[in-house]
């Protein structure tokens, strides 16, 4: 077992070779492989950005094992297409179409407050726009879908539930620190890559702070990354990248895996604040990166995101 482990680890800080396709297969055949999550039925999972890529798998993945899953795009038609998806793969499969543009924290308040109950809390919606590009409060668009949303939506689903949240982060985080007072980036050059890496570092910093803060009492906030996957955001977003490691990317199901395994596994419910890959706990920094972010920073990025998020109405809480 201390074999595998020590091959885990090699694989992981290879990079190229834990990342792809090959990683996640090789973690397969080591001993000591996570069993494949229980069924879920009776319960309701959340899926943000399930239109397309690993929104839809992990839609699909939690539908197969007998869960109640909320299917949301952006807007009803693409919301409508996610669902259809989810019925195509697995027949009879109980999923709704859910809409809501999770950039605007009005559309997310007036969509919580239509939400019964939610069991299990996926925070998958990404973006990567060409150009600086606002939403409709005003903030950089990545910052407010990679963050604020997450923050939000936790915020005001734990008022039901969920037991579980999982928010759904990237490798490239580990190459970003938090970026001090200037959390939207506004300025520096506009760097799509960078600023996508930033803020997924912030989603996995604001993971952390609200598994602290829901401690005791029943909630499990995980992020994860999901290894180099071939969806259709990397091939527009980053076609050179997209060229040269196609032989190796994941599949989108392959890179829901985890998602999946964090919302199900009796494993993920021990302990929280986790960052994960390949259903195991991953390190939140690597000494060859940034350092690790300071408490001032992270203080900073949670007392912002907490001003911003009330300010449009959304109680945080004591």
């Amino acid at each position: 077992m201390q074999a595998a482990r020590v091959i885990d680890t090699l694989l992981d800080r290879s990079i190229v070779l834990g990342y792809g396709s090959l990683g996640l297969e090789a973690r397969r055949r080591l001993p000591g492989w996570p069993a494949d999550p229980p069924r879920m039925d009776g319960r309701v999972v959340l899926v943000t950005g399930a239109g397309s890529g690993l929104g839809q798998a992990a839609c699909i993945g939690f539908a197969r094992l007998g869960a109640s899953v909320r299917a949301l795009g952006r807007d009803p038609e693409r919301a409508r297409a996610a669902a259809d998806g989810v019925r195509a793969a697995v027949p009879g499969a109980d999923v709704e179409p859910v809409a809501c543009d999770v950039s605007s924290l009005d559309a997310i308040r007036d969509f919580a407050a239509a939400e019964p109950r939610i069991d299990v809390l996926v925070n998958n919606a990404g973006v990567m726009p060409p150009e600086r590009t606002r939403s409709a409060d005003g903030h950089e668009l990545m910052f407010a879908t990679h963050v604020l949303a997450p923050f939000a939506l936790i915020a005001l689903l734990m008022q039901t539930g969920p037991a579980r949240v999982v928010n759904v982060s990237s490798g490239g985080m580990y190459t970003q620190a938090i970026p001090g007072r200037d959390l939207e980036s506004g300025d520096d050059e506009y760097d799509p890559r960078t600023f996508y890496a930033r803020t997924k570092r912030e989603e996995v910093a604001i993971s952390e702070l609200w598994a602290q803060r829901l401690a005791g009492r029943g909630v499990s906030v995980h992020a994860m990354h999901p290894g180099w996957v071939d969806t259709e955001g990397l091939r527009r977003a980053m076609p050179a990248f997209h060229a040269v490691t196609r032989p190796v990317l994941r599949t989108a199901a392959q890179g829901a895996d985890t998602i999946v395994w964090l919302g199900a596994a009796p494993e993920a419910a021990v302990g929280t604040g986790g960052f994960w890959a390949d259903r195991r706990r991953r390190p939140d920094h690597y000494a060859l990166g940034p350092a690790a972010d300071s408490q001032a920073d992270r203080r900073r990025l949670w007392d912002t995101c907490r001003s911003l998020v009330e300010r449009a109405g959304i109680s945080v809480g004591d």
